[in-house]
């Protein structure tokens, strides 16, 4: 017996809406959350058509009709919708439509795409699957002229395995009655830099970082409405049942209490020093957000999905930062992260049509809303109403180039900056929610803090 999908129904009137006539075929991803008895498929959103260019086939004797399907350009999408996912919802397959007579070609295309998929999301992730993990991802075809899916799954720890059958149901309000943990974390990490580093080695220290305070994150302890609960226990154990329908889902406020913040004792270990000249310093408080299934879930698997969220998100930023510097700067990394003032994009959140779930997006200073709205357009296929779209978790923090004798002078500005910005935020909440207001608004920022030798 296969594994079991059940798929919100605005899923089939999306794909049945699809536009087959001018194209022929169709691909795109799967989106939603797994579970240890089946997974859960909330939305599809088609791969955005690429703008004309010379394409770079894959070989002809193993795709046939699929030999001009640019394979990276399927993978870049699904690693920017996979950005823009709060934790607890990931990419769960791809879906490919096509005439009938292509049906055969069209497995071993999905085949090939699933694998390639899931291994473009997961590249430079701060967390790995664990044995808990569900490890098989779906595929699913669609005949564009009978409207007949055939659904399958892989088992992504093992390139070599074969095809198993799958379940496809559709059914409505899958995901109404899911619940929603919030925290907002506290960053304060300090790279230290050499004053031969290369680009390369940029990257590598400051993912080296990244790594030792993931570790730190997912070691730390959770307290859900003020309270430590038993990873075995059910989620939902002791919570009065949501009945209200969409969007009213039951909220839980948490917080990760972490060896630095001296909430528990831990292990000394021995101090190192290490000479540097400069020091990338991220600083602030992440807004974070999970969704969880209410097929009874576990408290590990809530709290794993919301520290992963944690992870994601301050991942996520630091690679948007340096995407912007190479883009705008060219090869050189390490010059352009040292000039002027930087800031690291803030998140915000947004309701998808049709789904009482959400996703997120992360905007730069210098970007408008219709900036957000164009991207939910191309990589989600959505449209998402100006006022619809959140923008006061967090506010934008102050990155800068400065020199030891001015760090104070730039905590004082950001400490008065988050107090104002505090106070405009809670002036603007409805007052049911101004307890997360307080810590939710500081957004993260990336400094280059140079020390006279």
């Amino acid at each position: 017996m296969g594994r079991s999908y059940i798929v919100e129904d605005n899923v089939e009137k999306y794909i049945l809406n699809l536009n087959t006539m001018e194209r022929s075929y169709i691909t795109g991803l799967l989106i939603g959350q797994c579970s240890s008895q089946r997974d859960f498929v909330v939305w599809a959103v088609q791969s955005p058509e690429k703008e004309a260019q010379s394409p770079q086939p894959l070989r002809k004797s193993a795709l046939g009709p699929f030999e001009d399907i640019d394979e990276e350009w399927v993978n870049e999408h699904a690693r920017q919708v996979s950005r823009m996912l709060p934790g607890g919802l990931a990419v769960l397959g791809v879906f490919l439509i096509t005439p009938p007579e292509q049906s055969k070609e069209a497995q071993t295309m999905l085949r090939r795409l699933v694998f390639a998929v899931e291994k473009s999301i997961m590249r430079g992730k701060l967390w790995t699957l664990t044995d808990d993990d569900v490890s098989e991802r779906v595929t699913l075809h669609i005949c564009s002229k009978t409207k007949k899916v055939l659904c399958r799954t892989f088992d992504m720890r093992d390139p070599k395995s074969s095809a198993k059958p799958a379940d496809w149901k559709y059914q409505s309000g899958v995901s109404s009655s899911w619940s929603v943990l919030q925290c907002n974390v506290e960053i304060n990490l300090q790279v230290p830099l050499s004053e031969t580093s290369s680009d390369k080695d940029l990257d590598k220290c400051i993912k080296t970082e990244l790594q030792k305070w993931a570790n730190l994150i997912e070691g730390s302890v959770c307290l859900i409405n003020g309270q430590v609960r038993s990873d075995d226990k059910d989620f939902m154990d002791g919570q009065r049942k949501n009945t209200r329908g969409s969007g009213s889902q039951q909220t839980f406020m948490v917080q990760l209490l972490t060896p630095s913040q001296g909430h528990f004792s831990v292990e000394r270990t021995t101090a190192s020093v290490q000479f540097c000249s400069a020091s990338i310093s991220l600083q602030g408080v992440v807004c974070c957000k999970a969704y969880i299934h209410s097929n009874k879930p576990k408290v590990k698997q809530a709290i794993q999905a919301l520290k992963r969220d944690v992870l994601n998100t301050v991942s996520v930023r630091t690679e948007m930062l340096f995407e912007d510097f190479l883009l705008s700067e060219g090869d050189d990394m390490n010059s352009a992260a040292g000039k002027g003032q930087h800031m690291l994009p803030r998140r915000v959140f947004a309701p998808v049509l049709g789904c009482a779930l959400g996703v997120c997006d992360y905007m730069f200073p210098d970007e408008a809303v219709a900036d957000l709205q164009e991207r939910f357009r191309e990589m989600l296929d959505c449209d998402i109403n100006e006022e619809h779209i959140d923008m006061t978790q967090e506010v934008f923090g102050v990155c800068s180039n400065e020199n030891s004798g001015e760090v104070v002078e730039n905590e004082i500005q950001q400490e008065e900056l988050s107090k104002s910005s505090r106070k405009l935020t809670s002036m603007q909440r409805n007052v049911g929610v101004v307890m997360a207001a307080g810590v939710a608004i500081v957004a993260t920022a990336l400094s280059l803090l140079y020390f006279s030798d």
